[in-house]
């Protein structure tokens, strides 16, 4: 991929390819001065995320309207006025109360397992480990398949999302109840994984659907599991992480960055509830050690998520418990972050050093066919 010319609008460095330096288009900032200058930094960041919203239809911030109802959904906690949506695009105040769609708005399709699920390589789907309690078999789960679940919501704006398109549904909602989705769940299904966007916006719904899915499934193998970047009420967290202990699931957080001030710039919202929720996964998941209930990622994005930022998020999960699986994810250039190119085998390996180097016992490189 050819690498346009882009120079940072604060301190006017050029992007360096050979050392992996790169400047995004649209947010026109380096990482440096996200994280030195970040005053200075914050009106381009704003003026990147506006432009996303704005697209979309979607509140440019999260709405904090005097006299409004407080949502606690998510770490944006919306105070929404009469007739306004949150920063999610789904809840609203009609009449002093919150009202959605009277179901979630998503897709749902079947996987045969072993599937690319990010923690396929730790689960027991993918590898059978918690046979026989929470695995059909000592291997990977073939013949049996993954109920895949797109929230078609989120609670960021990542400027580069790889399923970007979920904001259609705001517009375009696809209406699916909780009986129904509980109902696509068949003898072969051994696992649901809830995704999107995230399922963070619409938890009540997944949370519900998972209970009517297991009563269904009761005595055989129904694992509950999810992916999510992690900003919900820490209360439902804990509910979510029950329903993944009980049956044999995952909780994969996806730590986009160490410092609030990249991951403000690159996905609009702070990632302080993030960390914190983590050290609860955590410490919920050191009862059970096979399989494990806490999995990280974090998508290497050329130019900003960098050996750095990787080191720092590695400590974090270190302190925590070095057992955790820390999944380091190549980037493939999307949304508005198009213009950046593909992680590096240089970027992923140094990564990955440091991750251990830092105390995580278990790194793995993902999406390694991405790696140029």
């Amino acid at each position: 991929m050819e690498v346009a010319e882009v120079s940072c609008k604060i301190c006017g460095k050029n992007q360096e390819p050979e050392r992996d330096f790169y400047i995004s288009k649209e947010l026109s900032v380096c990482v440096d001065c996200i994280r030195k200058k970040f005053d200075k930094a914050l009106p381009f960041i704003e003026e990147a995320h506006r432009k996303v919203r704005d697209e979309f239809r979607l509140p440019v911030k999260p709405p904090k309207t005097k006299g409004g109802i407080k949502c606690t959904y998510c770490v944006n906690e919306c105070i929404l006025g009469e007739g306004e949506r949150g920063f999610c695009g789904i809840r609203k105040n009609e009449k002093g109360r919150f009202v959605d769609y009277g179901g979630a708005t998503l897709n749902y399709y079947y996987d045969n397992l072993p599937t690319n699920c990010v923690a396929d390589w730790v689960c027991p789907g993918g590898t059978g480990c918690g046979y026989p309690r929470y695995a059909y078999s000592k291997g990977a789960e073939y013949g049996y398949k993954n109920l895949s679940v797109f929230y078609g919501a989120c609670s960021f704006n990542c400027l580069f999302c790889q399923n970007w398109h979920f904001r259609d549904h705001v517009i375009h909602p696809h209406i699916v109840t909780a009986d129904e989705l509980a109902n696509a769940v068949d003898e072969r299904t051994s696992c649901i994984c809830y995704f999107g966007g995230d399922p963070t916006p619409q938890m009540d719904h997944a949370i519900k659907a998972s209970r009517l899915a297991l009563k269904k499934a009761e005595g055989r193998i129904l694992r509950i599991c999810w992916e999510t970047n992690g900003s919900m009420n820490p209360n439902v967290l804990k509910t979510i992480a029950q329903l993944s202990l009980d049956t044999g699931g995952c909780v994969k957080f996806d730590l986009k960055a160490w410092s609030e001030e990249v991951n403000i710039a690159l996905c609009g919202v702070t990632n302080k509830r993030t960390l914190e929720n983590f050290k609860i996964l955590a410490e919920m998941g050191k009862g059970r050690k096979t399989p494990l209930l806490a999995v990280a990622s974090t998508l290497l994005v050329p130019g900003y998520v960098d050996k750095s930022e990787v080191s720092q998020i590695a400590k974090f999960i270190a302190s925590l418990d070095p057992e955790i699986p820390y999944s380091l994810l190549a980037f493939y250039p999307q949304f508005y972050m198009y213009d950046l190119p593909t992680t590096s085998w240089t970027q992923a390996k140094e990564c990955q050093q440091a991750a251990l180097e830092a105390g995580v016992k278990n790194v793995r490189i993902g999406n390694v066919h991405l790696l140029r």
